[in-house]
C-alpha cells in the first residue's frame, strides 16, 4: 500500500466515527428527521429482502445506520476491504445526507446555507468514497480479469481448433 493510501483511508473514514457516534448519542432526536427517508427505504428493502428483519422504527435505523458506519468506517481506517467498506459508507452517506440535510426543505435562509454547506460537504465526501471503491492500488480489477480470462479462453480455443484440424489432416494422411 502507498504512503497516501495509508494516511487518506483514515482520514476519509475520520467522519463517520464522528458522525456515528453523534448519531448514535442523538439518535432519539435524529430518528424524527430520518423518517422522511426511511418511510421509502423500508418498504422497498422489505421488498427486496422479504426474510430480512428489518426494523421500521426511524430511531432504531439511525442506530443500525451508525453502527453499519463505525464498522465499515474501521475496515476502510485499517485497509480491511477498503474497497467494500467505502462502498457501504456511500450508500449509508447518500441516505443520510438525503435525511439530515434537506436544505430545499428549509425556510430560514441562515438554514437553508448552513444545510447546503452541509448537503454539499457530503457530497465531496461522497466523491472520495467513490473514488475509494474502484481503487485497485494498481492490481487489476475483477472486470478486467474476467474480460482477460474470456480472451484466453478464446485463444486457448483456438490453438486446440488448430491443433484438432492438424491432427485430422495427419489421420486423414495416414490413412491414405
Amino acid at each position: 500500500m502507498t504512503a497516501i493510501r495509508l494516511i487518506a483511508r483514515p482520514m476519509l473514514a475520520s467522519v463517520f466515527f464522528i458522525g456515528a457516534a453523534n448519531a448514535l448519542r442523538n439518535a432519539e432526536s435524529l430518528g424524527p428527521k430520518a423518517q422522511n427517508v426511511t418511510d421509502r427505504v423500508v418498504p422497498a428493502a422489505k421488498a427486496a429482502v422479504p426474510s430480512a428483519p428489518i426494523p421500521e422504527d426511524p430511531t432504531t435505523l439511525v442506530r443500525v445506520n451508525a453502527v453499519v458506519q463505525i464498522a465499515a468506517a474501521a475496515a476502510l481506517a485499517t485497509n480491511r476491504f477498503p474497497r467494500l467498506s467505502s462502498s457501504v459508507l456511500a450508500g449509508s452517506l447518500t441516505l443520510t445526507t438525503i435525511a439530515g440535510h434537506a436544505f430545499w426543505n428549509e425556510t430560514d435562509p441562515v438554514q437553508v446555507k448552513a444545510q447546503r454547506l452541509a448537503f454539499f460537504k457530503n457530497v465531496s465526501t461522497l466523491g472520495g468514497l467513490l473514488l475509494a471503491g474502484v481503487d485497485t492500488e494498481g492490481k487489476p480489477g475483477v472486470a478486467w480479469r474476467a474480460r482477460r480470462a474470456a480472451k484466453d479462453v478464446k485463444r486457448e480455443a483456438k490453438h486446440v481448433q488448430h491443433d484438432m484440424a492438424n491432427a485430422a489432416k495427419l489421420a486423414a494422411a495416414k490413412a491414405s
